[in-house]
């Protein structure tokens, strides 16, 4: 489970945003009625999901870019050549362009707290550190700074925790999270964190042809359907197989500068549904299913895994194609979960009541004048009680985080007769 999340200087985040996912003391009955909302771990409370509102542009989809990009740096840096420049934007302004971006994120696996960090430039590692809390106590695993020389010895700092942790760091090149390195390794600790990262920490759904789909439809079947059905959707049936489709390959030829096009035969999944009306009928999922049918398959699948295995799903701008209520109905399958957790952006602001959701996992995404995008929780407005009416608060203005659209008659006029 994910505790908290920090980062600074990715793409319009300047200063450091922190995302809280432990719960606040909120002693009232609202949030009270909204005890499944919560998991309890030992002695912490912490929330089960995480909604971020904001205008176009506020920097909601940066804040995911950005975990996306951090996750992928832990399960995919070893791979890193020399030539590799790292696939994020520094913040633009006031001179960030040339400072670190840093990740920070405190979670639980197998029962054990551990913080994990790093920072980076676009080119390099620059530092790197893991502390965990074996017996209820902060332990230095390992750090890492590249500024304090290049001698491996003076740059990485390690207790007795990994074996051999030095064999790890002369195979560790500044393009390369050590963690990543160590787990590609044997390191049993450093794999730990790895499959964290790879395993449990799911960042988006599965397409109809991902890998994964062919598994996750064979294992979660019967659900699936029943959760179709909850939703309102009158399939009854769906059944898979695999087929032959033609397409177009592009070989091409660094050395003579050359291009070949080749027709070739890729093996697809095929997903065709039966409805309620005649369930002898068989419909194609992809040419003859809604678009917002074909989400919500795929978006079915995805949570039955993260639900059902108590994983994390993070999801930029979760009603696409979706109804309302069908998004209120997947935040709520997390609420029913034991364990799982879901952190996402949205324009949806049927959530924003307090009977349905608490104040702490209400999360506004602000753009300033300077084009920095802040994070602040709905509960840090200590004036903003239970009783009242959030939506509307919201859409008033009151938290900012919204567009301010000046549509006049006479700006609507201008815009329109301009030459």
């Amino acid at each position: 489970m994910i505790l908290e999340i920090r980062l600074s200087n990715f793409y319009s985040i300047k200063e450091e945003v922190i995302l809280d996912l432990e719960a606040a003391k909120i002693n009232t009955e609202r949030a009270r009625n909204l005890s499944n909302h919560i998991s309890k771990v030992g002695k912490r409370e912490v929330l089960k999901s995480v909604a971020l509102y904001g205008a176009n542009a506020s920097g909601k989809t940066n804040i995911i870019k950005a975990i996306r990009f951090c996750a992928s740096m832990v399960y995919n840096s070893h791979n890193h050549n020399e030539n590799v420049v790292f696939n994020f934007k520094p913040f633009k302004f006031d001179g960030f362009s040339h400072q670190p971006s840093t990740f920070f994120i405190r979670f639980i696996a197998d029962g054990i707290e551990y913080e994990y960090s790093f920072s980076l430039s676009q080119k390099s590692i620059l530092t790197e550190e893991l502390y965990f809390y074996p017996k209820g106590k902060r332990a230095k695993i390992f750090s890492r700074d590249e500024s304090k020389g290049k001698n491996k010895s003076d740059i990485y700092d390690f207790t007795n925790v990994i074996s051999r942790p030095m064999d790890v760091a002369a195979n560790t090149s500044d393009k390369t999270l050590f963690i990543s390195r160590a787990s590609q390794m044997d390191r049993e600790i450093a794999k730990i964190i790895f499959n964290f990262f790879f395993s449990q920490f799911i960042l988006g759904y599965s397409g109809h042809n991902s890998p994964v789909v062919e598994g996750l439809f064979r294992k979660f079947k019967p659900q699936l359907l029943t959760g179709l059905q909850i939703a309102d959707s009158d399939i009854v049936d769906i059944k898979m197989k695999k087929e032959k489709r033609k397409g177009k390959n592009i070989d091409t030829d660094l050395l003579s500068n050359t291009a070949t096009i080749k027709d070739v035969e890729n093996e697809a999944l095929v997903f065709t549904t039966y409805h309620r009306a005649d369930p002898t009928k068989a419909f194609d999922m992809l040419s003859e299913e809604s678009t917002g049918t074909n989400v919500l398959f795929a978006t079915m699948l995805t949570i039955l895994d993260v639900i059902m295995n108590n994983k994390i799903l993070l999801i930029d701008e979760i009603e696409g194609s979706l109804h309302t209520e069908i998004v209120e109905y997947i935040v709520n399958l997390f609420h029913a979960s034991e364990h799982a957790q879901l952190i996402f952006t949205t324009h949806n602001t049927n959530l924003l009541d307090l009977n349905k959701i608490r104040k702490d996992q209400i999360y506004f995404v602000n753009k300033l004048e300077n084009g920095a995008s802040e994070l602040y929780s709905l509960f840090d407005f200590k004036d903003f009680r239970d009783g009242m009416d959030a939506e509307k608060a919201y859409l008033q203005g009151r938290f900012d985080a919204i567009p301010y659209v000046n549509d006049s008659v006479s700006n609507l006029e201008s815009l329109l007769h301009e030459s």
